[in-house]
């Protein structure tokens, strides 16, 4: 009578093997499913530091009318030679402001656009990923009335 030895070392094997295939997919997914959750995670504090920035500008608009985005960037403790023009705000991979360009990661820039619409200012406000070719995370416009316009 023959031993059944070598056929059970081979189902084994086999079982072996599958599980292996299985366990490297699923750490390929678990791989996968970290990046997404880190990019989105970047992406909401881009989204999350657009929307401050514009209700900054708004909140700036309604209480100094004539140099917007000036006042912005004094308050956010930025450059603010010719800053009705627009600013940049440096920050780390923290997301805390950058000491120094060498640690930057991220840049928020805030450019004012022209605007065909008398006494209508308009600003666009951009969180760009510097580490990664300054691909744009997130911008958004914004849009306020200018009082002085009309007098």
């Amino acid at each position: 009578m023959r031993s059944k030895a070598p056929l059970m070392l081979m189902e084994q094997m086999v079982m072996l093997l599958v599980f292996a295939l299985a366990a490297a997919l699923c750490l390929r997914a678990f791989f996968k499913a970290d990046e997404i959750s880190k990019q989105s995670e970047v992406r909401d504090h881009a989204v999350m530091l657009c929307q401050n920035v514009a209700e900054t500008i708004k909140d700036s608009a309604e209480t100094n009318n004539q140099l917007v985005l000036s006042a912005v960037a004094s308050r956010l403790d930025a450059d603010a030679r010719d800053a009705d023009m627009g600013f940049t705000l440096l920050y780390n991979a923290a997301w805390t402001r950058a000491e120094t360009p060498a640690e930057t990661a991220y840049s928020l820039d805030v450019v004012r656009l022209n605007s065909e619409v008398p006494g209508l200012g308009t600003a666009r406000v951009t969180v760009t990923d510097s580490e990664n070719g300054a691909e744009p995370l997130f911008s958004v416009d914004v849009s306020w009335q200018e009082v002085s316009a009309y007098a």
